[in-house]
């Protein structure tokens, strides 16, 4: 089953060619456009693209967008330069952030991202966000274990 967004741009095809079928038929361009309901600008652009390039022009085109910024070598990188630490690139403890690895973009790679397309980047990478486990400075293992083998059965309640 074809997608929604699929379908609609499917029938803005199919009025494109049916608009170049009235015009072969000798429709003038005003009534084409009221015919399918668009403006006389669009029947315009649709016959000029039609004569200029063919009607195979008629046909829906990919929207090509931006090209990234970095390649697919220097995305690759990406995950090698992570799992150097943070410390590495001289930020104080060893937590990623989004604000750290596009700073650490920058200075590998020359290219400066926003901090919320990091975080598609990253995630189109195969990382996800991680809490970091907060436990207190001060804490002692090795008395903590003590406790819970030798105090901790002393006060329990017996049956």
């Amino acid at each position: 089953m074809a997608k929604k967004e699929d379908a609609k741009l499917d029938w803005r095809e199919e009025r494109r060619f049916r608009a170049w079928d009235l015009h072969q038929q000798g429709w003038k361009q005003r009534d084409i456009a009221t015919a399918l309901g668009v403006s006389d600008g669009a029947v315009s652009q649709w016959l000029a693209r039609a004569r200029a390039g063919g009607v195979d022009d008629l046909h829906n085109r990919p929207h090509p967008g931006a090209s990234p910024r970095l390649t697919e070598q220097q995305r690759q990188r990406i995950p090698a330069l992570l799992a150097r630490g943070a410390e590495h690139y001289g930020f104080l403890g060893n937590v990623w952030t989004s604000q750290r690895v596009a700073e650490v973009i920058e200075r590998t790679f020359g290219v400066r991202y926003n901090v919320s397309h990091v975080r598609r980047l990253l995630y189109a990478l195969g990382f996800s966000v991680q809490k970091p486990q907060l436990t207190a400075t001060q804490r002692d293992e090795a008395a903590i274990a003590t406790w819970v083998h030798e105090d901790l059965p002393a006060i329990k309640k017996k049956r």
